[in-house]
């Protein structure tokens, strides 16, 4: 409850300190974040890959994206799992420190949006935690929620899939986390759209 208190105090470095900074202005980007972890428990699962793409203005700027995979050695030597994923694999590849860094660099004081984005966000938050800095400040948006709220449920949970054959998003075969976070990135755009969202 009182998880704040033990940071007031820290020196922290200083990606963290130029992240903090530029929150004292509103950001009109939007940053669509999906990760893919080794389960769902940020107290002993770990983050394998992170994609994110801008929107900016109703625009998707696949040239303004971040993706990593992240070189969770001990993991994969643990799970008896082969390496070949990571060395036939032509995406970015970084240390959890180096990929986390590098996140908070793209993302800086960006909306966050995704599916079921507390999921994503804790992982995040428990790999800075592990870098003595702080919990993600971004504003966050959910487009699981802003469904239920266009379409006025209340008690459902949409998976990614569900809502993509919902507003005739193609689903492709291959599941990664770039391609969860481009889907999610159309179904925002949609649901933007539909909900009068700037």
């Amino acid at each position: 409850m009182l998880e704040w208190l033990k940071n007031i105090n820290k020196e922290h470095p200083e990606f963290w300190k130029n992240y903090v900074s530029k929150f004292e202005e509103k950001s009109s980007r939007y940053v669509i974040l999906s990760t893919e972890s080794s389960g769902s428990n940020p107290e002993k699962d770990v983050l394998l890959s992170i994609a994110s793409f801008s929107v900016v203005e109703d625009s998707i700027y696949i040239g303004d994206s971040f993706e990593a995979v992240l070189l969770q050695y001990q993991f994969y030597h643990d799970n008896h799992l082969a390496d070949e994923f990571l060395l036939e694999n032509k995406i970015l590849k970084l240390s959890e420190p180096e990929a986390i860094q590098s996140f908070i660099n793209f993302v800086g004081n960006s909306v966050l949006v995704g599916h079921h984005i507390n999921s994503h966000v804790e992982m995040i938050n428990h790999a800075l935690d592990r870098l003595d800095c702080g919990r993600l400040r971004n504003e966050a948006l959910d487009i699981d929620v802003m469904h239920c709220k266009l379409n006025d449920i209340n008690d459902k949970e949409f998976s990614l899939d569900e809502l993509s054959t919902f507003y005739h998003i193609p689903i492709n075969e291959k599941n990664s986390a770039a391609e969860n976070a481009y889907r999610t990135a159309l179904l925002f755009l949609k649901l933007k759209s539909r909900l009068g969202i700037k």
